[in-house]
This record gives structure tokens, sequence and C-alpha cells, in this order.
């Protein structure tokens, strides 16, 4: 009789067990779901970026204080594309003034799960320096852009979650959230929302690693050089300061045969 009732009992906590598990799997199913259709809208994003090879472009970066008063600099980007599945695209800024940061190139190597690597030539000092994976989050030559915003933005860096469908200005857009994946990340989080129609990021939010939201990048002006799309304006604002960091691009051009000697950090100092 003991064992009849134990096995009773067993029987009933073993159905009570597989009850609530059916009834949470619908919850779990949803879940799934969400990630599987954030990582495939962020995908199509990447993918609709491919296949151009390299590129380089002339930009102002406008630096605006919280009073409102602002400087200009003028920069240079050079991108190499990359179609590894362990290296993501190379990159170069240089800047050609003012006159005290004349020369100054930063070189990024991005990786798709890995922290990317990142060179700064300081033209005062004459030598290149390897900028520490611990100071990614670090300001980008005293703009409100940090030193990851600037490397390429590889898929395999973030895990995915869909959020919900809504507009965005004119446009609708996919809000997704992406977390990232790699190592001394300065963000927890990022919201992103897609443009449905050309696939390409319209406004980011970061949050840092306390969950606030520090920091919001949009883009604006976008153009389609053949199958590529690429943005006039990018302004990241900065909400704990109050400053932003404006970039207004020109002169897209693309295939100009870059090759990959271009990107050494050895090639840093001969940069014009």
């Amino acid at each position: 009789a003991m064992l009849l009732t134990s096995l009773h009992s067993n029987s009933s906590f073993w159905a009570l067990l597989l009850s609530a598990s059916a009834a949470l799997s619908p919850l779990a199913t949803q879940a799934q779901d969400s990630e599987q259709k954030g990582y495939d809208i962020a995908k199509a994003s990447d993918k609709s970026d491919n296949g151009f090879g390299d590129s380089t472009a002339t930009a102002k970066m406008i630096l605006t204080n919280k009073a409102g008063q602002s400087t200009t600099r003028e920069m240079q980007f050079l991108t190499l594309e990359r179609t590894s599945d362990k290296v993501g695209d190379k990159s170069i800024s240089i800047f050609s003034t003012p006159a005290d940061i004349k020369g100054t190139a930063v070189l990024s190597h991005a990786k798709i799960k890995d922290n990317d690597d990142q060179w700064i030539y300081l033209p005062a000092a004459k030598r290149v320096k390897r900028i520490s994976s611990s100071n990614k989050s670090g300001p980008f030559v005293g703009s409100e852009f940090a030193y990851e915003d600037i490397t390429a933005q590889e898929l395999g860096k973030f895990s995915y979650k869909w959020l919900k469908t809504e507009a965005c200005g004119n446009a609708k857009c996919e809000l997704i959230e992406r977390i990232p994946t790699y190592k001394n990340s300065g963000y927890s989080r990022q919201l992103v929302w897609i443009n449905t129609k050309t696939k390409q990021s319209e406004m980011i939010h970061f949050f840092d690693r306390a969950k606030n939201h520090v920091k919001t990048l949009t883009f604006s002006g976008y153009k389609k050089y053949g199958k590529i799309w690429r943005w006039n304006k990018m302004n990241m604002v900065n909400h704990r300061n109050g400053k932003s960091t404006e970039l207004v691009f020109s002169e897209w051009k693309f295939a100009t045969g870059l090759r990959d000697r271009d990107f050494k950090s050895s090639a840093l100092k001969n940069l014009r």
C-alpha cells in the first residue's frame, strides 16, 4: 500500500510538473521567436551592406558643448570590406584639421566575436599606440563617439531580440535590441530602429553598464550608391553631459583600389 501511495504521489507530481511546463512553453517559444526575428532583421541589414569592396569619404566633425558652442574638424574615412567569418571590416579615420590634431589617425580591425584591434597614430609623438581593449568605451579623439562606435558593427558581435514594429519619422521601422557579446564593451545593450524598406539603421539608443540610456545616435540623409546605402549625417548626443558630435559626410567613393597593406598599423605614419 505504501508503494502504491508513493507511486501515485510521484505520478501526481510529474503530472503537475508537465502541466506547468506546457503552460510555460508558449512563452518560451515566443521568446525564441523574437530572438530569431531580431537576428533575421539584423542579418538582412548586414547583408544589405555587402559587396562595396572598399570606400572613401570625407567628413566634417562638429563638436558642440552644452552651451551650444561648436568647433569643427575635417577628416577622411577609409574602409576595406572583409568577408571572413572571423574578422570584419578594416577602417582608418584620418584628421586633416585643425592643426593641433592634423595627421592623427585611428586604425580599426573589426573582429566578428572578439574585441576589435585598434591603434592610434599621434603625430606629435611620432608613434603608433595600440588602444587597450579596456579603453574601447573611451571617447574617440575627444568626441561623443566611443572607439567601439567607430569600428564595423559586425553581425556576430551581438545577441538580438525583436521588440516591435513602429513608425520612425516618415518611415516604418523594426525595433530590435542587441546586446554586445564581446568583452569590455561600455554598453549593456542597444536599441536599434531599422528601416523596413532600406534595411538601414535610423537611430540607436545606447545604455551603459548600469543600464542607463546615455547616448542617442541618429542617421539622416541616406543616399543610394548603386546597391549600397550611405548616410549624409550621423549625430551622437550624450545625455550625461549635454554635448553632441555630428559627422557630415561627402564625396563617398567605392572600389577605389584600397588593399590590405593600406590598413596595417605600420602604414599609419605615412598617411597624409
